[in-house]
């Protein structure tokens, strides 16, 4: 069977950090298999979803580089979800009720109170018929509720957290439909996964008790006689649930805002190093500047991943970051880079960036002007005799820093600085081998001069 992995993000609002790693890899799953990975937007929430966040979604996976092989969204799926409604309440295993919000939470708050685990209590099921047609009569519209089976526990080997068992006693019925006939998450999303053959579902681990619920929901809608259309797709799906990431002080959720991709584009973060960063960030693996996707896809493994939070750290970005643009040839960044600019140019000043933007500043040192400082009067004729001695060849810099050696005695830093100042304006920056001939002979005697002068 072929492995079918998916990506269901709700349009309600753009993709942070958690939602990028989650995508990742469902596709790095997908990938490593030779399967299919499906972006399946649940935009079942119409108040709430925008058709910008949808376009922003794919914009940014775009980016990504996760490509997916078909995409399907909920909104067009509503007739689907009410045939599998339909059979789920021809077995009893949908019921009305008509509690209020208000109600609902006093009811949590009595359990609570008196240490019990605030689960449903299933009144509405012993509501007579003529009991619900007065509240219908009063105009209060039910909302759906799936029963869940109390005979035996939900148990499911989880491919990262091993063997899982619940009891579903200790679990609320989910509601599954509102009072206004808008679905809620739990059927629907089973629903898809069954007709689109889902194979594995990875996702983080605040979803592990919606799994014993869905494949409860799963089972029951078997039970009733709704299928997929393949009979391949029949099989319940694989689960797996990976840590959640977490910050410096803990939960990323107030600072979520400032972790999406927009902001990772403007902070100058290739999305080879957000790839890098997030295949193996939680895993056994080391986190290391790989810009090959295929590498990373082909170590990709469930089996190294730990149970503990994974740390997400915006510096390690900005250093993993620094460490992939070194990599980056010049066909790859060349449209982003200033006018002028040739290959030769990129490989000069490519180790000193820290992101591509940077690459501007540094140019500057070749297009100037630049400013150099004041030098001392030895300096200074040391600098008229380097303007002197300066000739064109292969490598003008080792043959100028020769000359001087053996003219003036000077080395090491005596040798090189006051030559890199007078020609740059700095004490560092790129490989002066690499940047005088981008200078040109001509500009670079006349601030040689200028210097001594």
């Amino acid at each position: 069977m072929s492995t079918i992995t998916r990506f269901a993000p709700s349009p309600t609002g753009r993709l942070h950090v958690g939602n990028i790693r989650t995508a990742l890899h469902n596709w790095m799953l997908a990938r490593r298999a030779g399967g299919r990975f499906i972006l399946r937007i649940d935009d079942t929430d119409a108040e709430r979803s925008r058709e910008e966040y949808v376009a922003a979604i794919k914009a940014d996976l775009a980016w990504l580089g996760l490509d997916w092989d078909h995409e399907e969204r909920q909104s067009s799926r509503l007739e689907r979800y009410q045939t599998a409604f339909a059979a789920l309440q021809a077995t009893g295993r949908i019921y009305p009720c008509y509690e209020s919000a208000q109600e609902l939470e006093v009811k949590r708050k009595i359990q609570l109170g008196r240490g019990l685990p605030p689960i449903y209590d299933r009144a509405a099921l012993k509501l007579t018929e003529t009991e619900r047609a007065a509240k219908e009569a009063e105009g209060i519209a039910p909302h759906w509720r799936f029963l869940l089976d109390h005979d035996e526990p939900i148990a499911w080997e989880d491919g990262i957290r091993g063997m899982q068992k619940f009891d579903p006693a200790q679990l609320s019925d989910p509601v599954i439909r509102r009072a206004d006939g808008s679905w809620l998450y739990m059927m629907p999303s089973t629903v898809d996964d069954i007709d689109m053959g889902v194979t594995q579902v990875l996702r983080g681990e605040d979803h592990v008790s919606n799994t014993a619920v869905q494949i409860q929901i799963f089972t029951a809608l078997h039970a009733a006689g709704f299928a997929a259309a393949s009979p391949a797709a029949n099989s319940l799906p694989s689960f797996a649930h990976e840590a959640l990431l977490v910050g410096r002080e803990g939960k990323l959720s107030k600072r979520l805002g400032s972790l999406g991709c927009d902001a990772f584009r403007e902070r100058g973060i290739e999305p080879e190093s957000i790839i890098a960063l997030l295949a193996r960030l939680g895993t056994s693996q080391p986190v290391e500047p790989i810009a090959d996707r295929a590498a990373l896809i082909a170590t990709f493994d469930l089996a190294s991943f730990g149970r503990a939070p994974a740390k997400f750290d915006e510096e390690d970005l900005d250093r993993l970051n620094a460490a992939i643009v070194h990599q980056l040839p010049f066909d790859a960044v060349k449209e982003r880079l200033p006018a002028g600019m040739d290959e030769a140019g990129w490989h000069a000043v490519r180790p000193n960036l820290a992101r591509v933007d940077d690459a501007a500043e540094w140019w500057r040192l070749v297009t100037g002007p630049i400013e150099p400082p004041e030098f001392t009067s030895e300096d200074r004729a040391y600098l008229a005799e380097a303007a002197r001695l300066l000739a064109w060849g292969d490598n003008p810099w080792a043959s100028l820093t020769e000359a001087l050696k053996q003219v003036s005695g000077r080395k090491g830093r005596a040798l090189f600085l006051p030559l890199r100042q007078a020609l740059t304006g700095m004490d560092h920056g790129p490989d002066m081998a690499e940047l005088l001939p981008l200078i040109g002979e001509g500009e670079a005697r006349a601030r040689l001069a200028r210097a001594a002068a």
